[in-house]
């Protein structure tokens, strides 16, 4: 089972990680640390930030973990059973999604963030396959605060690769990637402090 670890700084070039079945870029810093430190603490601050909610097996499930909804209009948007409503974009928002953009030469129209207060807040394994998103639409994952770990599974060759992502960095998902694999923020014992992570996204129109 081939399993890989990439870490890459401010810089270089776009590095396509996985081997087939999908399209994953990983373009390390996005942001310069100044501008990411002003982010985090932007983003901590002013965010909407709710517990999660999911319904399991029948059972309402309340989440340490908080999220948030931001998007162009009121998206409507349903994952694990539940069903959210989405926030105007803010300022700050706003100018982060202008740089991903300028980057990824993708137009993005919502963005779901995650606030995992230290390692023992994660996420399991899953695609972000809902009907609500464009089919094969590009996601942009933005990461501000501690470094963690981010993993990949093929959902048929089991095949698996993992990276660090840093404090202002920038990973892109595209192509049939949520057809073919799973991806997870597994829970570790090495992180004692808060991250924050933006997903971009194309919602149907």
């Amino acid at each position: 089972m081939k399993q890989t670890k990439m870490d890459f700084p401010l810089g270089d070039e776009k590095i396509q990680l996985l081997s087939d079945d999908g399209y994953v870029v990983y373009k390390g810093l996005l942001f310069t640390e100044k501008e990411s430190n002003h982010f985090f603490k932007k983003l901590k601050d002013t965010i909407e930030w709710k517990s999660d909610e999911a319904v399991i097996f029948g059972k309402k499930i309340i989440t340490r973990r908080k999220v948030a909804w931001y998007a162009d209009r009121p998206f409507e948007y349903t994952y694990s059973r539940v069903t959210k409503k989405a926030l105007i974009w803010s300022d700050d928002l706003l100018e982060i999604k202008k740089a991903v953009e300028s980057y990824s030469g993708e137009k993005f129209n919502s963005c779901l963030l995650n606030l995992y207060h230290d390692g023992d807040d994660g996420m399991a394994w899953h695609s972000d396959s809902e009907k609500e998103l464009k089919k094969h639409g590009m996601i942009a994952s933005i990461s501000f605060g501690a470094r963690r770990k981010f993993c990949f599974k093929h959902k048929r060759t089991k095949e698996k690769h993992s990276l660090i992502l840093e404090h202002g960095s920038a990973l892109l998902m595209s192509k049939e990637t949520q057809d073919h694999w799973l991806h997870q923020l597994p829970k570790t014992k090495k992180s004692d402090s808060i991250r924050i992570n933006l997903t971009f996204r194309q919602m149907k129109v």
